[in-house]
């Protein structure tokens, strides 16, 4: 049976008797961003969301991805925002790992507990509240919808990763799956966020290279990496962040199912002008 659990990052502050060595690498290819790094003192705040913090873990940077922003969220009781995008072109997934959201999207209300998904087509009126006694951690990713002259945005989806059966991957032994919130198969979407599980001593058996931009983010479990030319151990609470065309592929450690959420730019023509 699969393992439904989530890391929630706490924050807070290493005492002074630490080592300052970390794990945290930048380069032209990717970056990780450890679990450790997520502390107090590198929380942002938007414009209109009260009693939240959040951990900016993405942003388009020229040069390197371009694609998606991923926020780590952290609402307090009675924080939330009625005003919570700026951008009307911007489409966004939300993913709980914690606590119980209250979304109100074009007037429905929505109770997304913990493991639960929604997609927010852009244009949408919505707003996001905590109404619960404790904090809500999500995560927010954004994108700039790249709409196709005679094909529709995709429509509100609200659902939870437990009515969500996960497909296997081929030749595997159902050891490695992917649970799919959208059709791949669906053109009106322009990315992608899914579950990869990997059982313990599982593998990606290839270097995948190819043109997709990655966030990853590492529910649960450990795993190592190979990222271009590195291998990287990585654990739960962990964030990768890939340009396109890096190599990359893994094997889950254990004792547990080695899980991340997985974004990804999918179903679109490659731009050759610069607007």
């Amino acid at each position: 049976m699969t393992s439904r659990s989530y890391y929630v990052p706490r924050g807070g502050h290493p005492g002074q008797s630490d080592l300052l060595t970390g794990r945290a690498v930048f380069n032209q290819s990717y970056a990780l961003i450890p679990k450790g790094v997520m502390r107090d003192i590198v929380t942002s705040n938007l414009p209109f969301w009260d009693k939240t913090r959040l951990w900016i873990l993405a942003r388009p940077l020229s040069g390197f991805s371009e694609t998606f922003s991923y926020y780590l969220m952290d609402v307090a009781p009675g924080g939330g925002s009625s005003n919570p995008e700026p951008d009307k072109d911007t489409e966004a997934v939300i993913f709980v790992v914690g606590g119980t959201l209250q979304l109100q999207l074009e007037g429905k209300k929505q109770q997304l507990r913990t493991g639960g998904f929604a997609y927010i087509p852009p244009g949408s009126q919505w707003s996001a509240h905590n109404t619960g006694e404790e904090a809500v951690r999500f995560h927010w990713i954004r994108k700039s919808y790249e709409s196709v002259p005679g094909i529709d945005p995709p429509a509100i989806l609200v659902t939870n990763e437990a009515e969500v059966v996960p497909t296997p991957m081929p030749e595997c032994e159902e050891r490695w799956t992917t649970t799919r919130f959208v059709d791949p198969n669906d053109m009106r979407h322009d990315m992608h966020v899914n579950i990869v599980t990997l059982q313990p001593g599982t593998s990606i058996p290839f270097t995948e290279t190819h043109v997709m931009e990655h966030g990853i983010y590492v529910l649960s479990g450990k795993g190592v990496y190979r990222l271009n030319n590195d291998w990287v151990e990585v654990e739960a609470g962990d964030f990768l962040w890939l340009r396109a065309f890096c190599p990359q592929a893994c094997y889950a450690g254990g004792p547990e199912p080695f899980r991340y959420l997985l974004y990804k730019d999918v179903n679109r023509h490659m731009k050759l002008t610069r607007s």
